[in-house]
Formats: C-alpha cells, sequence, structure tokens
C-alpha cells in the first residue's frame, strides 16, 4: 500500500479538501486550469488567506488584474485579504496613456529581465510559504518562443519549490495557445468546467497522493466556492444494532412484524394522496418520542402544508421542529445538483446524529439529476444511509390510481429492502384505502392487506382483509360474503348460485331450507 504524506496543506475550500484527502502536499506546483469566469482566482485567494488565517505568509503575484480590483472583489465575498502580500504586475494606466511600444525590441526582450528581478526581489522580502500566480500564461508574452516559455516556467517553478514554497497557479489555455505543456510541468491539474449551466471541479493529476476521480459540483456562492464532492458511499460506516424499530401503530407493526429495521431503505408506493407522506411521518413522531432525529426531504409538498396536516391529525409535528426531533428541508429541485443534495444530507446524519431520512418524493429528486442517471445518484445516497445506520423511507408515486398493479415505474424497487404499497379502493360508492407489504429482506411479513385510515386522532389500520379479493386491481370483491356484509360496505356480491336460489324457494327441498 502507498504511504500518504503525512503533512497537507489546506485550500481553503473542505469540499476540496475532501477530494484531495486532506489537501495539497507542501512545497509543490498545482495548476487550476479553465476558462474565463469559472472561479480560478476565488479558487487561489480561499488558499491564500487560508494560510494567512493559520500566520503563514503569503504572496498573490498578479499579471492580470490590478491588486485593487483584486482586493474590492474580495470583499465582496468576505474574503479577507488584509494578510496577503501582492506583487502587481498587470499594466498601470500610464502604459496606455504613455503609448508605449518596443520599436527595435520585443516585448520579451524589454519586460523579461525587470519582471523577473521584480519577482526574485519580492520572494527574498517577503519569504512566502504559499504563492499564488495569476495567470502564469501571461508569461507566454514576454517569451519568444514555446521552448524558451516552458523552459523559462520550469526554471521559475523550480526556483519557487527550492524555497519550500507551495505554488498555485492559474491558467487560461485555448484552442490557438493551449495550454496542455503547464499541466505537464505542474504536480497537480485542477479543472473548472462548465457544463449544461453547472458548474464543475475535475482532478485529473496528483503526483505522489490519491484523490477522488470524476467531477464534482462546484458552486460559486456570495461567501466565494463551495465544492461538493462526488459521494462515495464505501468510504463511510457506522456500527449500529439491526433493530426493528416501531410505527407506534400496533397493527401497522404486525403487518411489518415488528416494524422497519435500522439500516435499511423502505419504499412507500401508491398513487397521490393516498397517505405515503402521513404513513412516513408515524415512524417519526414514533422515533421523536424516543429522543430521535428524523428529516424529512420535501421535493414535492410545501412544508407549510405537510405542517397543517400533521397537526390536524394529531401528529405534534411543530413541537418535533421546536425539540429538534425532527428537521423539514423544502428542497427546490432545480436549485440542487445531485452531489450537493448528498452532501446536504451527510451534514444531518455525521453533524446531527440523524436516524431517519425520507425522501419526499422520487418525482422530485428525479428533476435535481437534470438528466443524469436517476438510478445511481439514488443508490449513492442511500447505499451511504445504509451504512451509517439510517432508516430511509422512499416516496414513490405511482401514475395509476387503481387497475393493475405495480410497485413503480421507475425502476428503482432493486434498492428497497421493504417495499409497502398503498391502494384506493371503491366500495359502497366510498373511496378506500387498502396498505400491504410485498418485499421484506430481514424478516418474514404479513400477507394479507389491510384497511387504512387517517383520522383525528393518526393514522388506524384495521383488521386483516381476508374476505376481500381483487384489491391489488382496484376492483374487490367478497368471498363468501353474507348479505348483511353485501348491503353494508356495497361490494361486488358473490355470483348467484341457481342450485341454491332453487333450494331456498322449494321448501321440499332435501337441502334444509325451511319455508317462511
Amino acid at each position: 500500500m502507498t504511504q500518504q504524506p503525512s503533512v497537507r496543506l489546506s485550500t481553503g475550500i473542505v469540499g476540496l479538501d475532501e477530494i484531495l484527502q486532506g489537501g495539497l502536499i507542501p512545497a509543490r506546483t498545482y495548476m487550476v486550469r479553465g476558462k474565463p469566469g469559472m472561479g480560478k482566482t476565488i479558487l487561489g485567494l480561499h488558499f491564500l488567506t487560508d494560510g494567512a488565517t493559520k500566520g503563514e505568509k503569503v504572496l498573490l503575484i498578479t499579471l492580470g488584474e490590478a491588486e485593487g480590483q483584486i482586493r474590492k472583489n474580495a470583499s465582496t465575498l468576505g474574503l479577507d485579504l488584509s494578510g496577503v502580500s501582492f506583487l502587481d504586475l498587470s499594466p498601470s494606466p500610464e502604459f496606455f496613456s504613455e503609448v508605449k511600444t518596443y520599436d527595435i525590441f520585443s516585448p520579451a526582450d524589454v519586460e523579461r529581465a525587470p519582471t523577473t528581478q521584480k519577482i526574485i526581489e519580492k520572494i527574498e522580502q517577503i519569504k512566502p510559504q504559499r504563492v499564488l500566480i495569476d495567470a502564469i500564461t501571461q508569461f507566454r508574452y514576454l517569451s519568444p518562443d514555446s521552448f524558451q516559455f516552458r523552459k523559462q516556467v520550469l526554471s521559475f517553478l523550480q526556483f519557487l519549490t527550492s524555497r519550500k514554497i507551495t505554488v498555485l497557479f492559474t491558467s487560461e489555455g485555448t484552442a490557438s495557445v493551449p495550454d496542455d505543456d503547464l499541466e505537464f510541468m505542474c504536480d497537480g491539474a485542477i479543472h473548472l468546467e462548465m457544463s449544461d449551466r453547472q458548474r464543475s471541479l475535475c482532478v485529473t493529476k496528483f503526483r505522489g497522493s490519491g484523490f477522488r476521480g470524476g467531477c464534482h459540483t462546484l458552486r460559486l456562492t456570495d461567501s466565494g466556492i463551495v465544492v461538493s464532492p462526488r459521494l462515495i458511499p464505501e468510504a463511510h460506516q457506522r456500527e449500529f444494532i439491526a433493530e426493528s424499530i416501531s410505527s407506534g401503530v400496533s397493527h401497522l407493526d404486525d403487518l411489518l412484524h415488528g416494524g422497519l429495521e435500522r439500516g435499511t431503505i423502505t419504499m412507500v408506493t401508491g398513487p397521490s394522496g393516498v397517505g405515503k407522506t402521513t404513513l412516513g411521518v408515524q415512524f417519526m413522531k414514533e422515533a421523536a418520542a424516543r429522543g430521535e432525529r428524523s428529516v424529512i426531504y420535501l421535493f414535492e409538498e410545501a412544508a407549510e402544508t405537510l405542517l397543517h396536516r400533521s397537526e390536524s391529525i394529531g401528529v405534534p409535528i411543530k413541537k418535533m421542529l421546536d425539540r429538534g426531533t425532527l428537521s423539514v428541508v423544502q428542497v427546490e429541485p432545480l436549485q440542487f445538483a445531485p452531489d450537493e443534495f448528498a452532501n446536504l444530507v451527510r451534514k444531518e446524519v455525521e453533524e446531527k446524529n440523524t436516524r431517519i431520512v425520507m425522501i419526499d418524493g422520487v418525482s422530485g429528486y428525479r428533476l435535481s439529476v437534470r438528466g443524469e442517471d436517476l438510478i445511481s445518484h439514488l443508490h449513492a445516497v442511500c447505499r451511504y444511509l445504509k451504512n451509517m445506520g439510517v432508516t430511509i423511507i422512499l416516496m414513490n408515486e405511482t401514475e395509476e390510481i387503481t387497475g393493475d398493479f405495480r410497485a413503480t415505474e421507475k425502476g428503482i424497487s432493486y434498492l428497497a429492502d421493504n417495499v409497502v404499497f398503498l391502494r384506493y379502493l371503491e366500495l359502497n360508492g366510498e373511496l378506500r384505502k387498502a396498505i400491504g407489504v410485498l418485499k421484506k429482506r430481514l424478516t418474514d411479513f404479513e400477507k394479507t392487506l389491510r384497511e387504512m385510515e387517517i383520522t383525528k386522532e393518526g393514522v388506524k389500520i384495521g383488521a386483516p382483509m381476508i374476505e376481500l379479493r381483487g384489491i391489488l386491481r382496484g376492483i374487490p370483491e367478497w368471498i363468501n360474503a353474507p348479505k348483511k356484509r353485501d348491503d353494508r360496505r356495497g361490494a361486488r356480491r358473490p355470483a348467484s348460485n341457481p342450485t341454491k336460489e332453487a333450494s331456498r324457494s322449494n321448501p321440499k327441498d332435501p337441502r334444509g331450507h325451511r319455508e317462511r
């Protein structure tokens, strides 16, 4: 096994440090690459301010943007550059007004030597531990050709690292002037990209260390850069007791043979309005009574609607929120990338010890993946939660109100350890609801269906409906139903038997029916 360097320098961005397995290796050179406006300079400022807050000497060598403009932009993001030294090599306003031109010698011949001398003097004066060069591609204009450019940059970087300086430099390659040569010279490369209106960060090279591959979501916020690493479920594990957790409704627990187990995924599936969310909240109500914390991520329903409905059926959801045993998070799918949502869930679990997570619902979550693979993202989140011993409740809405039964149209049933389904029934002109269990991996479960009601006192589950058939088709009918039940419940009566009918009307019939 390769031994990882023990000393790391933080980039000042938590998510990027996680991707780099702790941060940058000191006294090496790193390239931040991307098109204009991608956030390269801001990333570098995070790197410098992190060092400055730790008492390190840091230096920013700017060859494009003026120092005053950089400080002004940094202040709008809340980045304190008071501890950052500057070497401003950007063109001054006098350069334009005095119309400086080079008629005899090239710019490389005239400016290279004094520019180099300024850098050396500043380095010797400051003796920094971190240096940001923004942007190093400006050095191309001080070199007569590509060979001289590569040689000068390589020599310059070696000059800095020989003084134990950790260097971050930005680069803007174009189709006409590519910067692939710079990637060969550095010890690490960080790419900032934009696709489908979503920013991402990819590490493609990191000498002497492992790193998390792939592209990770990057967001420019009012306080700088936030990186949300792609979730790797295998990297997270927590010991837990795989015990059953009760719903607090005895007949529902009977149906599930004790309740739901910790560290399992339960998919509650059914048509719109059948009571899926209310059923999930019932488990959270019972968890709150045990002092455990739960969180609901609402992708489709408004939080106010959930609060109002829960209070009206006897779930003290406002008290649960006040006591911190429940959190209701309204998620706008188009504002969150899958990586960002996964990191939101991680914070809840790792920082607040949340024991039940409900995602309501899968259709809304699909919008947040923006055309990417729904199943792979949902699989990663659920697998992570399982590893952490969290009970997951997924709400899946089926399109069909009645008719042939399908657990889900999204192909996600394989994810679930438990599948609980809710169905509408039409009995005696009334719309009723039935609940059943289709799958339970860890324990046995009741194979019958029960009627479910949502009353002012909460969820009520009836006795097993063993005399009804055709419930999954949405066309229930009684089996050997007595007349009174038929009249009361209004279900389809069994087909008439001509022989029995005849015997009832004939007093001499040997099968014993008495004449009225």
